[in-house]
C-alpha cells in the first residue's frame, strides 16, 4: 500500500483569507516542509501567490507541492454562482500551472484535486452536528446546489484537476442522509468523493463504516481527530463549526475519538494508493502550536503504519 501524506494550511488556521490574524504564508510553507511534508493544499484564493511563477518558486524552495485546491462557499445560491465560477477558473488554471503532487494511485483518480465544499448557511453553520435540528434544504435548493457541482466539476475537468465533494461540518452537505441523496444525484464520472474523518465523526457517522460504504467513490482523503469533551460540550452549547475549532475540537491525530488503527488495516485491505491530507482547523491566533501539531500527527500516522 503506498500511502502519501500531505498536509493544508487550515493547520495554521487559514480558512478565511480575509482574517486579519493569518501567519504569513511563508511560515505555513517553511513550517510543512520542516514537518515532513512534501504536498500540501492551496487553501483559501489569494493566501498562496496567485502567480505562477512566483508560487512555483516557492514550492521548489521548501521541496513542495500542491495537492489540491478547496471550493469553500456558498454553492446553493444563485447569486453567489458566477463568483464560484471564476474561482474554479482561477484555482484550477493554477493546479495546471504549478509543481502539483505525485500521481500515485490505484483504482481512485490521481491528483491534483478541486475539493469543492458547501458553506455558507448561517443556520447550518451554527447548527453544526446537529443532525435533529439542522434545516434541510427544499427540494429545489437541493437539485441548484447539485448543478452548480457539476458544472465547476466539469470546469475543473478541462484543466485536467480531478473535483471531489467533501461533505462538511456546518455545510449544507453533512449527514448521512445528504451524502446519500449526493452519491445518488452526482455520478462518479462527474465527481469522486473526498471523506474526512472528522467530519463523518462531527455528523454522527462513524469514519470507517462510511470509508466502507462509499470506498469506491473515494478518490481523496482527508484525516483529523476530534477531543470528544471538547465536542461533546460544543454540541451542547449549540457551538457553530469554526467556534468550536477555537476551543480545540480539533486535535493532533491519535489524540481524539478516531480510530486510526484500524482505519489503516481497512486501507490496506483495500489497497488504497492515493493521497490523504491531515487538517487541523484552529483559531490562528493559536498558530504558534502549529509546528508541533502537524509533526505529532504525521510521526503519529508513521508510528501505526501509514
Amino acid at each position: 500500500m503506498t500511502l502519501h501524506i500531505a498536509n493544508a494550511p487550515c493547520s495554521w488556521g487559514v480558512d478565511d483569507p480575509k482574517n486579519p490574524f493569518l501567519p504569513p504564508w511563508e511560515k505555513v510553507l517553511q513550517e510543512a516542509a520542516q514537518a515532513g511534508y512534501r504536498s500540501i493544499e492551496l487553501g483559501p484564493w489569494r493566501y498562496l501567490p496567485t502567480d505562477s511563477k512566483q508560487l512555483t518558486a516557492a514550492l521548489n524552495q521548501h521541496g513542495l507541492s500542491l495537492v489540491a485546491g478547496t471550493i469553500f462557499d456558498d454553492l446553493v445560491s444563485k447569486a453567489n454562482f458566477d463568483n464560484m465560477i471564476t474561482l474554479t477558473h482561477n484555482i484550477c488554471r493554477t493546479l495546471s500551472e504549478v509543481p502539483t503532487a505525485e500521481k500515485t494511485h490505484g483504482d481512485n483518480a490521481p491528483a491534483p484535486y478541486l475539493v469543492i465544499i458547501d458553506f455558507g448557511n448561517a443556520d447550518r453553520a451554527r447548527l453544526a452536528g446537529q443532525y435533529d435540528k439542522a434545516p434541510r434544504l427544499s427540494e429545489s435548493d437541493w437539485q441548484r446546489m447539485m448543478q452548480h457541482i457539476t458544472t465547476i466539476s466539469e470546469i475543473a475537468q478541462q484543466y485536467g484537476v480531478r473535483p471531489v465533494i467533501h461533505p462538511h461540518a456546518g455545510g449544507c452537505i453533512e449527514f448521512a442522509d445528504e451524502l446519500e441523496k449526493l452519491v445518488a444525484d452526482i455520478p462518479h464520472n462527474i465527481a469522486g468523493l473526498c471523506l474526512d474523518t472528522g467530519h463523518l465523526y462531527y455528523a454522527g457517522m462513524d469514519p470507517l463504516t462510511w470509508l466502507e460504504k462509499y470506498f469506491s467513490r473515494i478518490d481523496y482523503l482527508h484525516f483529523k481527530d476530534v477531543n470528544q469533551q471538547v465536542f461533546a460540550s460544543g454540541l451542547k452549547r449549540e457551538l457553530d463549526f469554526f467556534t468550536a475549532c477555537a476551543e480545540g475540537v480539533m486535535c493532533p491525530l491519535g489524540k481524539g475519538a478516531i480510530d486510526y488503527p484500524a482505519i489503516r488495516a481497512f486501507l490496506a485491505e483495500r489497497h488504497y494508493q492515493g493521497w490523504i491530507t491531515i487538517e487541523q482547523e484552529r483559531d490562528p491566533r493559536n498558530v504558534e502550536g502549529s509546528l508541533r501539531d502537524v509533526t505529532a500527527s504525521l510521526n503519529y500516522l508513521h508510528s501505526v503504519g501509514f
